[in-house]
């Protein structure tokens, strides 16, 4: 199988099409390689004239549709996007463009593009929309999301996925599109770009810097290791029913505080002698951000029951794997840290004019 897959060099899709080469199918990475892409080596993985990397704006129909005709995908798994909330408050423009009209973009050439099949091509083809837990809003101490909760985005960014998924719901109940559609739990690992929460707190705490916590740290998540995700994606591009929407989690809940105080223990562990240990000591509480959501958490039942799919990490063997990737891999984060992202605070909503400052 050839797979279109956008925002294949950014945090999930490096990990996505790791697994899709892996599994002998032929990738073209269709990225615009933005702040946020660590486009990795692949090693190995890349030879043979099986992976191509594309660098391209999703939004941009013409060259997207010249993609199309020249590589022609089988499929098409789509998780190209910005991702970062606190980002989105602070200047929405990117994720509107990206995550809105980039979309509408791509199922547009998609669809121009699966016309032109026939036959046995044309009902193969597959388009795999990949979104997240934050459209469904917040939830309170109980229960969970699932494929029936109503739409419920409390952030720019939730908002502008959220406006993806019904395009891409629309694409397949108006023209026909072969849509299969994943919402995803938190997500964590390799190559995790260090504005996020999990990596921010391993690298501020090798630094000795502060460990922000928004709030008081109740906020509550529910955590999937990349390499997980990664294969939920993948079998559900091969045998997810079309039309259909399936959640994927990772069965593990934490707040806020309890997580970035487990990391702290790995840390102890890890770097017995490090000059900062207790890294607990380094945690602070700070202003919490607007509109943050209280729980997520997602109930990935019908997932498992139909695909069979289960998560091979728990939260503490995954959490050491990223731990040990981040100490083992300081000639990748170093460069960010000193120049694109140097660990400052994000989503206090000052616009584009002030955060930039």
């Amino acid at each position: 199988m050839k797979v279109l897959v956008t925002g294949g060099a950014g945090f999930i899709g490096t990990s996505v099409v790791r697994h899709l080469l892996a599994e002998g199918c032929a990738v073209v990475n269709l990225d615009k390689l933005t702040y946020a892409g660590s486009n990795p080596p692949l090693g190995g993985l890349g030879e043979g004239g099986r992976y191509a990397l594309e660098v391209a704006d999703i939004a941009d129909r013409a060259v997207v549709a010249r993609i199309f005709a020249q590589h022609r995908p089988e499929a098409v798994l789509h998780l190209a996007a910005e991702t970062h909330v606190d980002r989105s408050i602070d200047a929405a423009d990117a994720f509107i463009h990206s995550n809105l009209v980039g979309t509408f973009s791509l199922l547009e050439a998609a669809r121009a593009y699966w016309q032109t099949l026939s036959g046995e091509a044309q009902a193969r083809f597959r388009f795999h929309h990949v979104s997240t837990d934050e459209v469904f809003g917040a939830l309170g101490a109980e229960g969970r999301f699932t494929e029936e909760t109503p739409y419920r985005p409390n952030n720019p960014y939730a908002a502008s996925k959220a406006g993806a998924d019904h395009l891409a719901r629309a694409w397949h109940r108006t023209y026909g599109l072969p849509v299969v559609a994943t919402n995803c739990s938190n997500n964590y690992g390799p190559w995790q770009f260090p504005e996020k929460l999990i990596p921010l707190t391993i690298l501020n705490a090798l630094e000795g810097k502060k460990l922000p916590v928004y709030g008081k740290g109740g906020n509550v998540r529910d955590w999937l290791y990349v390499g997980d995700h990664a294969a939920a994606l993948c079998l559900v591009l091969r045998q997810g029913r079309i039309g259909e929407t399936y959640n994927i989690g990772g069965g593990e809940e934490r707040a806020n505080i309890d997580l970035v105080r487990l990391i702290c223990r790995l840390l102890d562990e890890a770097l017995p002698h490090a000059p900062h240990r207790p890294h607990e000591r380094l945690i602070a509480f700070v202003e919490d951000r607007p509109g943050h959501d209280w729980r997520y958490a997602m109930d990935d039942g019908k997932l498992r029951r139909e695909l069979g799919w289960r998560p091979s990490e728990s939260l503490e063997t995954g959490l050491r794997k990223t731990v040990r990737w981040y100490l083992d891999n300081r000639g990748w984060w170093e460069p960010i840290r000193s120049g694109r992202y140097r660990g400052e605070r994000l989503g206090r909503g000052a616009g584009p004019a002030e955060s930039a400052r």
